[in-house]
């Protein structure tokens, strides 16, 4: 990996969207550290990116990086900007049909995206690749938390040279290209990949060395096209960019499949492993709530098992492993009431499974009182609500609205419920307030949203932040 400062050095490089998310800072300066000359565009104005300018500022005086390596232009993109650089970093979610990658594309620039240049740039290193609709956080960090285990006991049965394991992709906190100062020749890096990460592996033609595919729904309709493509075609989109993280796959390599993605996967060149949870033994202790949480857990298991890890090591890494931040997570419980942030539920897919899981965590008393008051609502992504409504209503005793377009889109659905209480808020303070009134002892409060964050918030972690600091004043 020593030859990866050359390859930067003196190269003109033109990053594509800033953005929000905090993941491209540590690249950004990376770049720059190396000797690149880097521009960074985004059609955000700067008193709208100021949080990621600031972060920036204090990232590259910490490393001592010289400011002159790194420019801005904001608020617009201008075609220039594509034509004179030695290749454009995609930053993720940039339109499909984006002019700029177009225009790039025409004059010959690479369009690179940091995951699948670090992968290039480091092909002795082990790449585990986790996508899918949900669950592909708390599938990531879990085989993480196994590999990292087993690779400091000294029964792992992975050679004499104890290899070492990173966490990366769409992570919070985490930027792949920087690793490249870090890994070695035979060390595992476990990516969470986004099907716009993926688009990076399709540009490259790689795919990584294990890959888990957890499950695939509709979602992010409003990106791949439903507005003005059938729902098919859009979906077929979404599942081309996801399908890079097994297309170019070798036959010495392997794709884990959660159970319901057994008719979608054809024609592979690697070896295929279906993950079952049934091969959860029963006696081992899980923190997870959720049918759905055992299957990001059967998925893991299978990574673990195809490299021979201890069965031992799995069992206690997984007992010892709880829900991820803004995932079911548990937070306190305050006069008898229990509050779960979901924060990271933004398809309503995903609230279904959460009203469900806590259901059985919370079932109806004999008189058949419901116990969940559900927070929920925020920006549209053009997807089927018919299912999530039905839930509502089955699980749900309060609605809790927060604004958004795509609270007016479920709003008449949900008035159509008969004698569910439905109370709309004009911000997260009042919301939390209100559900908070309105729950009881022995309730449960999900803040579960169905919808993205756009509008309200600067993203989805802004979002839970937010709620997070309202739920530690409760009293």
């Amino acid at each position: 990996m020593s030859d990866y400062k050359q390859y930067f050095k003196g190269k003109k490089v033109t990053v594509l969207g800033l953005g929000l998310l905090g993941k491209r800072l540590g690249d950004i300066a990376f770049l720059a550290e190396c000797g690149a000359k880097v521009l960074v565009t985004d059609l955000k104005p700067s008193t709208a990116l100021r949080p990621s300018l600031k972060a920036l500022r204090k990232y590259t005086h910490s490393t001592k990086l010289s400011a002159g390596n790194i420019k801005y232009i904001l608020g617009e993109h201008r075609f220039e900007d594509f034509e004179k650089c030695d290749f454009v970093l995609k930053g993720q979610g940039v339109a499909l049909d984006s002019p700029y990658i177009k225009h790039a594309k025409k004059k010959g620039i690479p369009i690179e995206m940091d995951e699948s240049l670090f992968a290039k740039l480091a092909p002795k290193v082990k790449i585990i690749g986790v996508t899918g609709t949900r669950g592909k956080t708390t599938t990531t960090v879990l085989i993480y938390e196994i590999l990292k285990e087993a690779f400091s006991n000294p029964s792992t049965a992975l050679g004499t040279k104890k290899p070492r394991v990173f966490l990366g992709g769409n992570i919070r906190g985490t930027a792949a290209l920087p690793l490249l100062k870090d890994v070695q020749d035979g060390d595992f890096v476990v990516f969470e990949l986004s099907s716009w990460q993926l688009q990076g592996f399709g540009e490259a033609k790689i795919s990584p060395y294990i890959s888990v595919f957890t499950n695939f729904m509709p979602d992010h309709m409003n990106y791949y096209g439903s507005t003005t493509l059938t729902t098919s075609k859009a979906l077929e989109r979404y599942f081309k960019d996801k399908s890079y993280i097994f297309k170019f796959q070798k036959k010495n390599d392997v794709l884990i499949l959660g159970f319901s993605m057994k008719n979608l996967v054809k024609n592979t060149k690697s070896k295929k492993i279906y993950a079952n949870i049934k091969n959860i033994p029963k006696s081992w202790h899980i923190n997870l709530p959720g049918a759905h949480n055992l299957e990001n857990i059967s998925c893991a298991v299978e990574v673990a098992r195809f490299l021979k890890i201890d069965e031992e090591i799995i069992r206690k890494t997984i007992k010892h492993f709880n829900p991820i931040s803004g995932r079911l997570e548990y937070i306190k419980n305050i006069k008898g009431i229990d509050i779960y942030n979901d924060n990271n539920s933004t398809t309503p897919e995903a609230t279904q499974v959460a009203l469900k899981a806590l259901s059985l965590i919370s079932p109806k008393s004999d008189i058949g009182e419901k116990k969940i008051v559900l927070i929920m609502g925020g920006t549209d992504k053009n997807l089927e609500l018919k299912k999530l409504v039905e839930n509502i209503k089955k699980y749900a005793k309060a609605v809790i609205l927060m604004p958004g377009n795509g609270t007016n889109r479920i709003s008449p659905l949900l008035h159509k419920i008969k004698k569910l209480p439905i109370h709309r808020e004009k911000d997260l303070k009042d919301v939390v307030l209100k559900a908070y009134s309105v729950a009881e002892k022995g309730d449960i409060i999900l803040y579960s949203p169905a919808f993205t964050s756009f509008g309200m918030f600067h993203n989805e972690y802004d979002r839970g932040e937010q709620f997070m600091k309202i739920v530690k004043q409760l009293k």
